[in-house]
């Protein structure tokens, strides 16, 4: 407790045993005065001054008290002048507390969550050059083989690695929690169509999305459901050199959105006898249902439209998933 010329009124044992001060020369001195001098600072001397004249209160104010004796402490100090009846005797409570433990407890706890996070992205790098090597294996392994079949599993296990070490990479190089979906699925589909895309004048692949961010557990579903549906879309919608365009849309209102990938291609023949549902089928189904979205598809004629939407108080079963041309 201070008076109004910063003359020390009262001061208690914590005070006097954290810093090393004989308790019998705290009353009576002035706040410059304790210890060898390390009390005497400017910056906190005009600050006490100011809270005394009613001009100032001081809030978690930092310093370093220096002392040649003994390592350099962080303290945060806090001052208010106490209401008196009596204006003619001013007083002033200051507290002072002593943060140097818990200023290098944090900046241990940073420099760990940095290290971590450092080593996360080295792990993610190597998860994804080595899914990049496993797809260089099934090329080679595709190219070999005589069956035909066999080649066609080989070619969908290679593309659908591919796209998985796409998506690693792409998170391995966010240094966010959360993913902007727009670039996410643009660099997304750019790599599925380099690898599948034969002839870019004949079949063009597209994105159109928001400025929507996701944690990135939801932008990998995200990214898996729209890798199955444009992979089902490049390998069945334009057959015999067709000329197509295929279109990635995603749309957020709220906590609602709505993703859809649409092609222009041969579409789904009313006739055609319903298929068993393939591995890519089964591929939406779950990660539809690990998000919660409603699947719809729709013969746009020409061209098949498949639609994800998650609808905040949606009621009802989800509308049942027939990709008729997916045959994987």
């Amino acid at each position: 407790m201070l008076d109004g010329n910063l003359v020390i009124l009262a001061g208690s044992k914590s005070f006097c045993g954290a810093f090393q001060i004989d308790p019998t020369a705290v009353n009576g001195n002035h706040m410059a005065g304790l210890g060898s001098g390390e009390w005497d600072i400017p910056q906190l001397d005009s600050l006490l001054r100011a809270t005394a004249n009613g001009f100032a209160e001081i809030t978690n104010y930092e310093l370093k008290l220096k002392r040649s004796d003994r390592p350099t402490r962080d303290l945060l100090v806090d001052a208010y002048k106490v209401e008196n009846p009596d204006r003619s005797n001013i007083r002033i409570l200051v507290s002072v507390a002593d943060v140097t433990e818990a200023r290098i407890n944090e900046k241990l706890k940073d420099d760990l969550l940095r290290e971590k996070a450092i080593l996360l992205q080295e792990l993610q790098h190597r998860v994804a050059n080595s899914l990049q090597i496993i797809a260089s294996v099934l090329m080679q392994s595709a190219r070999r083989v005589q069956s035909e079949e066999s080649r066609t599993h080989l070619y969908d296990a290679h593309n659908r690695v591919m796209s998985i070490a796409t998506l690693q990479k792409q998170l391995a190089s966010s240094v966010s929690d959360e993913v902007s979906l727009r670039p996410y699925l643009t660099d997304l589909c750019r790599s599925i169509g380099a690898s599948m895309i034969q002839d870019r004048n004949l079949v063009s692949l597209e994105v159109q999305a928001d400025e929507t961010v996701v944690k990135p557990n939801i932008s990998i579903s995200i990214g898996l459901v729209v890798t199955e549906l444009v992979i089902n879309a490049l390998k069945h919608a334009f057959p015999d050199q067709r000329h197509g365009r295929i279109l990635v849309d995603y749309k957020a209102d709220g906590s609602d959105w709505t993703l859809s990938v649409t092609d222009d291609g041969i579409g789904m023949a009313d006739d055609e006898p319903k298929q068993k549902a393939g591995l890519g089928t089964n591929i939406v189904r779950a990660l539809a249902a690990q998000l919660d979205a409603e699947i719809e598809v729709t013969n746009c004629t020409p061209g098949t439209r498949v639609s994800l939407s998650y609808r905040h108080q949606s009621e009802g079963d989800a509308a049942p998933l027939s990709l008729q041309h997916d045959a994987v």
